[in-house]
């Protein structure tokens, strides 16, 4: 699953680093919106802004493990 999320990611935001340990700093308000849509469209979960803490965001592993969740929860 995480390769999935980083492709997809990759593809609608190109100059993003997903590798940073710190990915939330490297997002702006838009950045975070699209991660949520793109992700809440592929899999079919609801993620809200509620979900854009910098825990969730903090790194490639913890958007991955949010998605994980939301599923659980579906």
């Amino acid at each position: 699953m995480k390769e999935k999320i980083r492709t997809l990611l990759e593809d609608v935001l190109p100059l993003v680093d997903f590798d940073s340990d710190f990915l939330f700093s490297e997002l702006d308000s838009l950045g975070v919106t699209t991660i949520l849509m793109t992700l809440s469209d592929e899999y079919g979960i609801k993620l809200e802004s509620l979900d854009a803490t910098p825990r969730n965001f903090k790194t490639l592993d913890s958007i991955v493990e949010m998605v994980e969740r939301k599923l659980a929860e579906k």
